[in-house]
């Protein structure tokens, strides 16, 4: 059981807990300790198996945690867990992912009206039931409505990032099976869609039942769905589903093609081969007169035999690859190699776990040049955001520790300051003059009406100070939908002033999507790629703004942060004239 299974599981028990009323400060010690797992770099088995160290010494995770996870790698269970399974209804879990809902509302509402399923309250909101219990009313009903199919989309798929890590873990596992001579990941996991349903693997094999044997020997593996002659289908955990497909050689690139998909982006390709006097279809590429294979063991022979240079699986949506790929004018997508400034994060002085040192250092790990320290302004209280009093002693903290840096890497002053409801900046003017960067972003007033959103952030964009919007549409997958903004409107606004816009890379946002960054790129608008990083390890989600990034098209010119410090400069210095 890897770091990211155990994470899930105390996630999922701090969950359960919370239904249960249980004490608040039992519930959080698990989800930190369910964070701190998650973002180790080193195996947990591998620190239980040493005798010399012991995992309650790690930050974050205490005791009970350690013997828990103890308990869990040597049985692959957790009693505590199985029973609270067992008393929480699993439509209570998915129910309480509706925004607004929470867990004691979806309790009180599973148990008033007899709810079974998300369609069973779907269909109780429709025929007024909900408006009828005490608590809650007609507005309630129709939030809940609107809020169902966040709760249904959380309830199928899960972050590119998570779908990272498992694909990840099967491939470590089914490296070690002696039978498989060529494998890879295909489906919207390998074109990076932001959310993902299931996996597809595919592999060629020198002996089909042993790589299906070896699948099925996963360890997290819950459930065999069903097994044929070529294809073996699996459920890991509660729920995911992988599935594998043996081909054989010549077929690999093609059926790598086919199964990667998008299904537009196919349905192009095949339109271009019947024009050819071809057909494509997951065994190779065939002439259609006398049925003879002409291409089908690699993704690049499948594509040349239709005229085509080979395309990015990122790119495949059939939105523009196919003119770019005829006129040989495919973009060479961004790397994450290419950045090298981190423009978003947060240290102790707010919500932040490190010192400014510490992210620094972490920062030059990671091969950075620049970085900018970027805590939040005073309005997000409960992060105990500063004022400018404490905001000007940290930028004097930042000329202290400058010089210890040299050419090392850039400590630029900054501040994630906050767009009040009003449209104010939440610092006056003469306190953002005095910074290197400003982040301004949206976290209060997310329901206000369309207007009053636009023009808060067309404000901010106007601000001679502000050099960049910070994940401008606040969306969290799976979780929040993005607030009423005129997406448009903003970016006209970002092109005229020469702000900049940013693409979060926290998994649980990428924002911007593929669209908007597409759209940005062709209006000249600059992207910054941040992680908004709270912690050390917090900088490591880079590689998931990068993915997007390809997604939209974007190559290293269009990411103002892959230039060097001095041209970086340039471009922040030209929005404040």
């Amino acid at each position: 059981m890897d770091n990211s299974a155990i994470a899930n599981i105390f996630d999922e028990l701090a969950e359960l807990l919370e239904f249960k009323g249980e004490n608040p400060f039992r519930i959080r010690a698990y989800t930190q300790g369910a964070k701190a797992i998650r973002e180790l770099d080193e195996s947990v088995a591998d620190i239980v198996a040493d005798p010399d160290r012991k995992l309650s010494d790690l930050a974050g995770i205490g005791k009970t945690l350690a013997e828990k996870t103890e308990t869990l790698l040597a049985t692959g269970k957790l009693p505590q867990l199985e029973k609270l399974r067992e008393e929480v209804p699993e439509v209570m879990m998915q129910m309480a992912r509706i925004p607004g809902l929470g867990a004691k509302k979806a309790a009180k509402l599973q148990q008033a009206l007899d709810i079974d399923s998300l369609a069973d309250l779907r269909a109780a909101c429709e025929a007024g039931s909900v408006a009828k219990l005490k608590g809650f009313a007609a507005k309630t009903e129709q939030a809940i409505l609107e809020g169902l199919a966040i709760a249904e989309q959380a309830a199928e798929r899960i972050y590119w990032s998570t779908g990272n890590e498992l694909a990840a873990a099967i491939g470590r596992h089914m490296k070690a099976c002696p039978a498989i001579e060529t494998m890879q990941w295909a489906g919207s996991y390998r074109r990076g869609r932001e959310t993902i349903g299931d996996l597809d693997l595919l592999v060629v094999a020198s002996d089909r039942d042993a790589a299906m044997d070896h699948l099925e020997s996963y360890p997290d593996r819950s459930q065999t769905i069903g097994r044929g002659e070529t294809k073996i289908s699996i459920r890991v955990g509660k729920a995911f589903q992988v599935d594998m497909r043996c081909v054989e050689a010549n077929q690999f690139g093609a059926a790598l093609q086919y199964f990667t998909g998008s299904q537009a982006h196919n349905i192009h390709t095949r339109r271009l081969a019947k024009e050819n006097g071809l057909k494509i279809n997951e065994y190779g590429v065939f002439k259609i007169d006398d049925d003879s294979q002409v291409a089908g063991a690699s993704e690049e022979d499948v594509y040349a035999a239709i005229g085509l240079p080979w395309i990015a699986p990122e790119l495949r949506e059939d939105r523009n690859e196919f003119k770019l790929a005829q006129q040989d004018a495919l973009p060479e997508l961004i790397q994450l190699g290419d950045i090298r400034g981190d423009l978003h994060m947060h240290t102790t002085a707010t919500d932040g776990q490190n010192t400014i040192r510490e992210m620094a250092d972490a920062a030059i790990a990671r091969g950075m040049k620049y970085i900018a320290i970027t805590d939040h302004s005073k309005r997000v209280s409960m992060a105990m955001g500063l004022d400018a009093a404490r905001l000007r002693e940290q930028w004097s903290m930042i000329d202290e520790i400058r010089p210890e840096y040299d050419d090392r890497l850039v400590i630029l002053k900054g501040i994630e300051c906050d767009i009040l409801e009003s449209g104010e900046m939440d610092l006056d003017d003469d306190v953002l003059a005095e910074s290197d960067w400003v982040l301004a972003s949206v976290h209060y007033g997310q329901r206000q009406s369309r207007e009053k959103i636009t023009a808060r952030i067309l404000s901010a964009i106007e601000n001679p100070y502000v050099t960049c919007i910070a994940h401008p549409t606040g969306r969290l997958l799976n979780r929040r939908p993005p607030y009423d903004v005129d997406i448009d409107a903003v970016m006209k606004a970002a092109a005229a002033n020469g702000t900049m816009l940013e693409l979060n890379a926290n998994p649980a946002r990428l924002d911007l999507n593929d669209v908007h960054l597409a759209a940005a790129k062709k209006m000249g608008i600059p992207i910054v790629i941040s992680t908004d990083a709270h912690t050390i390890d917090g900088m490591d989600v880079m590689q998931y703004g990068i993915k997007q990034a390809r997604r939209g098209g974007l190559t290293p010119t269009d990411v103002a942060n892959t230039g060097t410090f001095q041209q970086f400069q340039q471009l922040a210095a030209a929005k404040r004239g």
